[in-house]
């Protein structure tokens, strides 16, 4: 479970060999959401309104990042 980086206090962490979507979780005290990396929806879990708020806005501007991490862990 690498952590690559940290927003707002919010782990990001991506997983080897994870399944589809492309996604990532967000971890934050007892809080994990599943967010897409495309489209930045959460398909599972939850986070702090005002954590969410940062981390999807945070996901959109780094989309490319997250899809090239992604790509390589799959392989």
């Amino acid at each position: 479970m690498p952590t690559y980086f940290i927003v707002d206090g919010v782990k990001i962490e991506l997983y080897f060999k994870d399944h589809n979507p492309p996604h990532f979780h967000a971890l934050i005290s007892e809080y994990d959401a599943m967010i897409e990396i495309k489209t930045q929806t959460i398909i599972q879990g939850s986070l702090p309104n005002n954590k969410k708020t940062k981390i999807l806005k945070w996901a959109k501007s780094n989309e490319s990042t997250l899809m090239a991490i992604w790509k390589v862990l799959k392989d």
